[in-house]
């Protein structure tokens, strides 16, 4: 009988060991839903500002201040994205320091031209990064969270064109985040005045070091982005900076 009693025992705390464990497992899953894949992120100010006293260009400054003239569209802001959510919750554009300077050295040339610049979105956070493809699981349109984003990383910017006399948007081939045959590049299924017009978007920004996305016709990297850590700050954290 003692012995009996014994195996129960022994029985009863492998038991709770085991429990243990897997509650233990959990809780690690759960603390890692904002990094499932291990990337290394920037995910906190402490690392953002060691970054920062390494390299000034790590800073990701906000757009609005360091080029007072251009106008935001910040689409994830609202619900009007193909996400129909609000993910932003400040409309906000950020961009490591070096991006900043080009586009304001673009926004200077385009007023030469009665144009100006619309951002739609710049840095995001690496957790956007996740909810997008949980929506929409396209590569050509959605970056894999796997690897991440070079809008996570502050180096790159979705963008079009305005008139400065009206405020309105040129003609270009595609709504913002349109995705069809009609965002590539490479589309010439369009009249002569949008072709003109996306030319132009294109030379512009490359000749202040910006290319353009095999497949967005508004989305733009900096070149170098690969030399910049993936980022999950929120624009508030940044905002307090």
């Amino acid at each position: 009988m003692k012995k009996k009693l014994t195996q129960i025992k022994y029985y009863t705390l492998w038991q709770t060991l085991f429990v243990l464990l897997l509650l233990s497992c959990s809780s690690s899953t759960s603390s890692n839903s904002n990094n499932p894949y291990g990337l290394d992120l920037v995910d906190n100010i402490s690392k953002y500002k060691e970054s920062i006293s390494k390299n000034a260009d790590m800073e990701l400054i906000d757009l609005e201040i360091a080029i007072p003239s251009i106008k935001l569209d910040i689409r994830y802001a609202t619900k009007n994205n193909f996400t129909g959510e609000i993910i932003y919750t400040s409309a906000k554009a950020f961009a490591r320091k070096p991006v900043a300077i080009a586009l304001k050295k673009v926004q200077d040339s385009l007023a030469k031209h009665n144009l100006g610049l619309r951002v739609y979105d710049a840095y995001r956070p690496y957790s956007a990064t996740l909810k997008f493809y949980e929506v929409y699981p396209d590569t050509n349109f959605v970056a894999n969270p796997k690897y991440g984003s070079r809008h996570n990383r502050g180096c790159a910017i979705d963008l079009t064109l305005i008139d400065l006399n009206t405020g309105k948007e040129i003609p270009m081939p595609s709504e913002f985040d349109e995705f069809s045959e009609k965002a590539h590049p490479d589309y010439m299924n369009l009249s002569p005045e949008i072709i003109k017009n996306r030319t132009f978007l294109f030379n512009i920004m490359s000749h202040f070091g910006l290319t353009h996305y095999p497949t967005e016709w508004w989305h733009f990297d900096y070149t170098g982005w690969e030399s910049y850590k993936l980022m999950n700050l929120s624009f508030e954290e940044l905002m307090k900076m």
